[in-house]
């Protein structure tokens, strides 16, 4: 059950004068060991009970990485497909205003998450402030550079898939550079992964997306094919690559495979053939339960989201901390912190699966859940 949930009607005058009404919610799972953390998403399939789930999915991830929040995640019942730029400013701003009894600087502070980006937390850090009366920068995460947002934020939860993998590779006797690698997924978080371990010497082999799959042997060209799909919106098409079948995608020889895009993607119907020895989610949620069973009994280890994914969360604390202290750091020293913090977390999950004899999943839960419930233990019941 969540500490807390709200949900708040949203009108707005639409460009042609009438007024439309959304459905939006912002939840607080657990604010034991801090501010509630969590992205909001604008999607016209968002619920109450989904965004109560994900807040809970942010109060695992936060404490698994040991960074000082608890967890919350927000959302509006919208496609913001069918608004005007007006219109989403207007919207994001009301939504803003009538969470704003709840959130702040050290009670809950949103994010950008599905259909949300720099500029909504831009509009939304704007509103909050001006009803405050001062500037509080520090009331989202995510923000441009220019508002208070951090360097390397774009590409922290690609950084932290990579991290963690490399990390995992040592434990299995898996050599980086000469893996081959197949990616799912080629935005910010599986384009960055992608191309940080072709850097390090891995062969990025395929790569799928909304638009198809394609396929190349030796390699693909990573930084060429991220130009492609800047000046495309999609992998399809890339000169570089043969086409493959979308189902085919599940069955390519690789060693390691990182579904970066959707929920449930690695499901009972394609996890038999898939043939990497590892699986990173970058993504939230993309393996199904009954997967999850399969992968386990062919010795797949999967690396799950709530460690794999939680560099964008990490850079995010970052952000905040300079916020609050009007120093920023340079990328490298906000790199090099990750890293840091992502190796010492996966280190810890990794002994305690090893102690357990249990999955990097469950392992996950059993040290998130114990730095949860030890706080809520010496933070004690009031009154």
């Amino acid at each position: 059950r969540p500490k807390r949930a709200l949900i708040v009607d949203v009108p707005i005058h639409l460009d042609n004068g009438s007024v439309a009404h959304f459905e939006g919610y912002r939840v607080q799972h657990n604010v034991s060991r801090g501010p509630g953390k969590g992205g909001v998403r604008f999607h016209q399939d968002v619920t109450l009970s989904e965004v109560m789930a994900l807040s809970a999915w942010m109060s695992i991830k936060n404490a698994a990485v040991n960074v000082p929040y608890g967890g919350a995640k927000g959302g509006i019942r919208v496609d913001p497909k069918t608004l005007s730029r007006g219109e989403l400013e207007r919207m994001t701003r009301r939504y803003t205003s009538e969470i704003g009894i709840i959130i702040g600087p050290n009670k809950d502070i949103p994010a950008p998450d599905v259909n949300t980006d720099d500029q909504i937390m831009a509009w939304m850090m704007d509103t909050y402030s001006m009803n405050q009366g001062s500037t509080a920068t520090g009331v989202v995460t995510g923000k441009p550079v220019d508002l208070g947002g951090s360097l390397g934020r774009r590409e922290a939860t690609g950084r932290g898939v990579f991290t963690v993998g490399v990390e995992a590779a040592k434990h299995i006797g898996m050599d980086i550079s000469s893996a081959r690698v197949a990616v799912q997924g080629f935005g910010n978080v599986g384009g960055i992964a992608g191309k940080l371990f072709a850097e390090a010497g891995a062969r990025v082999v395929a790569v799928q997306d909304h638009g198809g799959t394609i396929f190349r042997e030796a390699g693909l060209d990573v930084p060429s094919l991220l130009r492609h799909v800047a000046k495309t919106g999609s992998v399809t098409g890339f000169a570089q690559a043969e086409p493959l079948a979308n189902d085919l995608f599940w069955e390519v020889e690789c060693d390691i495979l990182i579904p970066a895009a959707l929920e449930q993607q690695v499901n009972a119907g394609n996890a038999g053939r898939i043939k990497a020895r590892m699986i990173i989610e970058g993504a939230n949620g993309p393996t199904t339960p009954e997967a999850d069973d399969i992968l386990h009994e062919r010795n797949v280890l999967v690396l799950p989201d709530v460690i794999a994914n939680a560099g964008g969360v990490t850079v995010s604390y970052f952000e905040w901390v300079q916020d609050f202290s009007s120093f920023f750091w340079d990328e490298a020293e906000i790199n090099a912190r990750l890293v840091r913090i992502m190796r010492e977390a996966f280190a810890g999950i990794w002994q305690v699966a090893q102690d357990n004899k249990v999955s990097l999943r469950t392992a996950t839960f059993i040290v998130a859940c114990k730095r949860i419930l030890h706080t809520r233990e010496l933070r004690g019941l009031y009154p």
